[in-house]
């Protein structure tokens, strides 16, 4: 790394867009970057609560004791969740020099009328602006859009840039059951692309855990599990193939995805429905996405940056559930230090468009 100053190029186009560099620090001899970390604001909540009397439970699939376990853990990491001191103290604590921080998945809302959500995620989005405007040499915002209309969506996303200084946007695995491959999310992508916006896509759940209630399965499989389909569809849908300049990343690892697209790619090749909407197998397409390094096992960190790649590989710890990485910097040691530099933070400032002082 150069000195004082470094600048971490990405695909970049222009001013007016998520591209426009945000300075940072960084205090040890590598940057790190958690691009997986999430902030809940309250006054969502409570706005919510004023319109709505009853809102449906956000995962659904979930026993009394994995109930039991989440209100004693939501108690404990509050301060965290909600505020910034305690949170700065633990970075400092866990050597990450930048939180890129997006909504809890919680916080989605997507099951709200248009105008509510739209509201709402005007909310959350002016949240997060606040807690990043306390420490901007610290904080990056990610943002919150209301995926139930894409006409708003992409409204607050061009807000979340050019008011707010954002540099990306978190959406889930799907929008009340409709997959993101449909038709109507087209303009969204599209737009995504255009502003440069990073899209991180985590979920929460999955959509049929009738059989994952129990032990806190619909997290544990159904997050990866939900990720993998809805990146499914994004690559057999042509929805990667129609928009190659999309920076999309993918949560926990990408899901399953990475340790076997081989099948997905002999799919491709001998059935023709596979091959309608894409002009190349889905390995290609998995090459054009970043994913996040929350796999928890060495090995399959190993593993993951000789399938995927180590320029596509960034920092996620999941930040401050008690499913996040432990230790986020350690976790990465044993990786030869060029490709634990770039995992550790340089991708993710190139992505996000960051200065490194």
């Amino acid at each position: 790394m150069t000195s004082p100053e470094l600048e971490v190029s990405g695909n970049f186009h222009g001013c007016g867009h998520a591209h426009e560099h945000q300075r940072v620090r960084k205090a040890g001899h590598s940057l790190v970057v958690d691009i997986h970390c999430h902030y809940a604001v309250g006054a969502a909540d409570a706005h919510l609560r004023e319109v709505m009397a009853e809102a449906p439970p956000a995962m659904p699939f979930t026993s009394v004791a994995s109930q039991k376990v989440n209100v004693a853990q939501f108690a404990a990491i509050g301060p965290r969740l909600h505020g910034v001191r305690e949170r700065l103290e633990d970075m400092d604590r866990f050597g990450v020099d930048v939180q890129a921080i997006s909504p809890s998945p919680g916080q989605y809302f997507y099951f709200a009328e248009a105008e509510l959500g739209r509201d709402l995620s005007q909310i959350i989005n002016d949240g997060i602006a606040d807690a990043v405007a306390t420490h901007p040499d610290r904080f990056v915002g990610i943002g919150h859009v209301p995926l139930q209309n894409t006409e708003m969506a992409i409204a607050e996303m061009r807000r979340c840039v050019k008011d707010l200084g954002f540099r990306g946007v978190e959406i889930n695995s799907n929008v009340n059951g409709l997959e993101l491959a449909d038709p109507s999310f087209r303009p969204f992508f599209a737009a995504a692309e255009e502003l440069g916006m990073l899209v991180f896509m985590h979920p929460l759940g999955f959509t049929h855990g009738e059989r994952l209630t129990e032990y806190y399965l619909n997290n544990i499989i159904g997050n990866p599990l939900e990720a993998t389909i809805a990146l499914s569809h994004l690559i057999f849908g042509g929805v990667l193939d129609t928009y190659p300049g999309l920076k999309l990343c993918i949560a926990h690892g990408g899901g399953y995805m990475p340790a076997y697209w081989g099948r997905m790619d002999h799919a491709w090749r001998v059935r023709p429905e596979c091959r309608e909407h894409t002009a190349h197998p889905p390995s290609y397409y998995m090459r054009q996405i970043w994913v996040d390094t929350l796999v928890f096992d060495r090995e399959q960190l190993n593993a993951l940056v000789h399938v995927h790649g180590a320029d596509r590989l960034c920092l996620g710890t999941d930040y401050p559930f008690d499913m996040s990485e432990p230790d986020p910097v350690g976790f990465h040691a044993a990786l030869d230090p060029s490709v634990r530099e770039k995992i550790l933070g340089l991708n993710a400032a190139g992505l996000l468009g960051l200065v490194v002082e």
